[in-house]
């Protein structure tokens, strides 16, 4: 019978372009569940940067959860439409403006679309680099590649270590100037820099060689930092590798050591030692046990006056001036007997305070 014939559900050309726009609207959500709902329930996706073919629904929204993050959007540049019963084809070149970087990519599409309860639906997505691209390094200066360590200063300023540990490859590592272990993941990376932050650093290049590879490049030099939380200055000797990854760049490989001839004894005169005692004596003033702990070194050791239980790491620190800070304690020095070694100091001051230590 006439009624019973399937004629097809009918689309134009410019309607068949138009269902880019819908996916390219999903990628403006930044979620990569809407994307992942354009696709067919048997939708397949050969996707542009990952070896991977997607061939359901959990696979493709993972694609997207990386691919997102660089903010894409695209436009058509060049299309070929074939229109047939239920479905329809679009192949031909576009090119996404990635907004995390500014960075334009320009790419070769096949969207293959099928009609699937009440919606057009993207049944096959294969999506290539441009083939004369594919030998062609990621272009990088001198220059560009120095400004690369200010994007990882900036994020030491930020004081938010998961943003530092966001500036190093997924195959990172880190030999780092204050820790023995190396840091090759990202937990790591974190667990670093959770720590160095407390510095509140700030770096800067004084002088370093930079070096140009196929999609990596190599700055190494000597950097000093000043810390912030207690205005020290420190050089280093610095290597970072970088990668292009994900669509930027990315420290591979940071090795960062102290400068050889700086493990000579720190400088220091004896009435600077006495005034060490103001540092620690102005955190106690704060009423804040955390910023006394901090006063104390890594493997310091308190013995405190009413207290049987030596403080030999940070929370036990932390823990007796909870108590002890509740008498609003400040202190004078009345006699003072200093010694100056390699790196150290030892005094022996006699408090004059109403409370004892």
């Amino acid at each position: 019978m006439p009624e019973n014939i399937d004629m097809g559900k009918a689309i134009t050309e410019d309607e068949v372009r138009g269902l880019f726009s819908l996916w390219n609207n999903a990628l403006a959500t930044l979620d990569p569940k809407a994307v992942a709902l354009r696709y067919a329930k048997k939708g397949v996706l050969l996707p542009t940067v990952s070896d991977t073919p997607r061939t359901n629904f959990a696979e493709i929204e993972d694609y997207f959860v990386n691919f997102l993050k660089l903010k894409p959007q695209g436009k058509i540049l060049e299309s070929f439409v074939t229109i047939g019963k239920n479905w329809c084809k679009d192949v031909g070149i576009y090119e996404f403006t990635m907004n995390a970087t500014g960075k334009k990519v320009k790419g070769r599409y096949t969207f293959v679309y099928v009609y699937e309860d009440g919606e057009w639906k993207i049944s096959h997505h294969h999506s290539s680099i441009m083939p004369e691209g594919i030998v062609t390094a990621q272009p990088i200066t001198k220059d560009e590649v120095r400004s690369l360590f200010s994007l990882w200063n900036n994020a030491l300023a930020s004081k938010d270590p998961v943003k530092v540990a966001n500036r190093y490859s997924r195959s990172a590592v880190l030999l780092p100037t204050v820790s023995d272990i190396p840091r090759t993941d990202f937990p790591g990376l974190v667990d670093y820099f959770t720590n160095f932050l407390k510095l509140e650093p700030q770096g800067r290049i004084l002088e370093g060689e930079v070096f140009l590879g196929t999609n990596w490049a190599q700055d190494a030099g000597i950097y000093e930092f000043t810390m912030g939380a207690t205005g020290q200055k420190v050089k280093g000797r610095y290597t970072f590798v970088y990668v292009f990854e994900d669509g930027e760049w990315k420290i591979s490989q940071h090795h960062s050591s102290v400068m050889p001839e700086a493990t000579k004894s720190q400088p220091i005169s004896e009435d600077e030692v006495k005034n060490l005692f103001q540092l620690w004596n102005s955190a106690l003033a704060t009423g804040n046990p955390e910023t006394v702990a901090n006063r104390y070194a890594e493997r310091a050791v308190l013995l405190p006056t009413v207290s049987d239980v030596p403080r030999t790491d940070d929370a036990l620190i932390k823990d007796y001036f909870v108590s002890f800070l509740k008498k609003k304690p400040q202190g004078e020095i009345l006699e003072s007997n200093v010694t100056i070694g390699n790196s150290e100091s030892l005094t022996g001051p006699f408090l004059n305070a109403p409370l004892t230590l």
